[in-house]
């Protein structure tokens, strides 16, 4: 994601365990980070901080399956082109004073839900970039999954042979006074970081977080190319950084 300034940045990352106290005591299996993820952060720059599932063979089914997921959240975001809409069925924008490329409108009761049923009707996030005359113009959803779900389980949902579901993890949140850390080739906090276990992180005096989010998964239904339909690269269409609130675990 793309922040304007050092001090954007930093408030996102003071937010970090500000939020998800609902589902932190109700769903999470063991400790999380209740927050927003950090922008500005690239997949192909995270080694250390991102897990993927392992790509399937494809199976007999897969493509359909994947396909009637994709048809199901083009007919659940057909309601929300007007963003307006979205926020007035509840709809939460995270962070919507900080400039992204790529805003998530969440909504907490089908995050809540989530966690034990699939109905791809029920995205967990709506996918928004801001338009030159302050509005949000629809581009994709976003599904979700409890943090400790298995890969088969994922695979029920989504067929791993054709979309790669991703989790956040070995965070560590810098010390107060070592905000800059987060920053530049030699940062040493955060999801671009060098620290990578819980023993450096607790050696620089940080907080250690072993997972940012549950499981998640981007798709693009608007999109011709198949590619980019379920797109894991953030380079171009921006990445989660939605409210923690919103996570199962």
């Amino acid at each position: 994601m793309v922040v304007r300034s050092r001090t954007a940045f930093a408030l996102l990352c003071l937010a970090l365990g500000t939020a998800g106290v609902f589902l932190r005591h109700h769903l999470a299996p063991r400790p999380a980070l209740a927050a927003a993820e950090l922008p500005n952060v690239g997949m192909a720059r995270m080694a250390g901080h991102m897990y993927m599932t392992s790509p399937r063979p494809q199976q007999p089914g897969d493509q359909q399956k994947a396909d009637a997921v994709v048809a199901a959240a083009k007919q659940a975001m057909a309601p929300y082109e007007d963003y307006r809409k979205a926020l007035a069925d509840g709809y939460t924008i995270f962070l919507p004073e900080v400039p992204q490329p790529q805003y998530h409108f969440t909504k907490r009761e089908y995050a809540f839900s989530a966690a034990f049923h699939f109905d791809p009707l029920k995205p967990t996030s709506l996918l928004y970039k801001k338009t030159a005359d302050g509005g949000y113009r629809l581009i994709g959803a976003m599904y979700t999954n409890r943090v400790n779900a298995t890969e088969d389980e994922l695979n029920e949902r989504i067929p791993l042979s054709i979309a790669h579901w991703h989790q956040h993890i070995n965070f560590c949140k810098a010390p107060a006074g070592q905000k800059a850390a987060y920053f530049g080739p030699d940062a040493r906090f955060g999801l671009r970081g060098s620290i990578t276990t819980k023993e450096a992180c607790d050696a620089a005096g940080g907080e250690f977080h072993p997972h940012l989010f549950g499981w998640m998964v981007h798709v693009y239904p608007y999109e011709t190319d198949s590619k980019k339909i379920w797109s894991v690269d953030d380079d171009d269409q921006g990445h989660d950084n939605m409210d923690q609130s919103a996570m199962p675990g």
